[in-house]
């Protein structure tokens, strides 16, 4: 599946984007009819003032439709590929392992929906520190400007593709 390169774009492998389809899917469907039995249910309840139950069921309504929203957005514009080849150049759906200014940190750069549940940082290719280090390989040393305007030195110390 090829989709746009636009500068809003973010690259998803196709698993990721499998996986984010079938959640959209969910929510655009299934998801969206519970929730509104859900407030059906509260609203026979009575008294919509003082009904927990419905308010809460109306705040749950509002996050699904803001993750849909997201989706929608993220999947009409992403940019799907294989993972990344194993060269330790640094490239989207990679998981990077870098000395940032003294302290060595391993984040995944690309989209945090290429991560899933996992708890690993995520830095985007459009960040300040994502965009100095594409295209530079392992060993290689350099610095980025931070949004507060200083200099931060950075050496990659490996590049690997990231596997779920």
């Amino acid at each position: 599946m090829s989709t746009t390169n636009s500068a809003t774009a973010a690259w998803l492998t196709q698993e990721a984007f499998d996986r984010l389809q079938a959640e959209l899917e969910h929510l655009s469907g299934a998801g969206r009819a519970e929730i509104v039995q859900k407030i059906e249910a509260a609203r026979q309840e009575g008294d919509l003032k003082e009904n927990g139950g419905y308010h809460a069921a109306k705040e749950e309504q509002g996050k699904i439709e803001a993750r849909i929203r997201q989706l929608t957005a993220l999947l009409r514009d992403a940019q799907v590929g294989e993972a990344p080849a194993d060269d330790g150049i640094v490239e989207p759906g990679m998981l990077v392992v870098a000395r940032i200014a003294g302290d060595e940190e391993t984040f995944l750069l690309g989209s945090r929906e290429i991560a899933g549940d996992s708890d690993l940082d995520v830095f985007s290719e459009k960040s300040p520190l994502g965009a100095a280090i594409i295209g530079h390989k392992e060993g290689d040393s350099l610095s980025y400007v931070a949004p507060n305007g200083k200099e931060i030195p950075v050496e990659i110390v490996s590049a690997k593709p990231y596997v779920a």
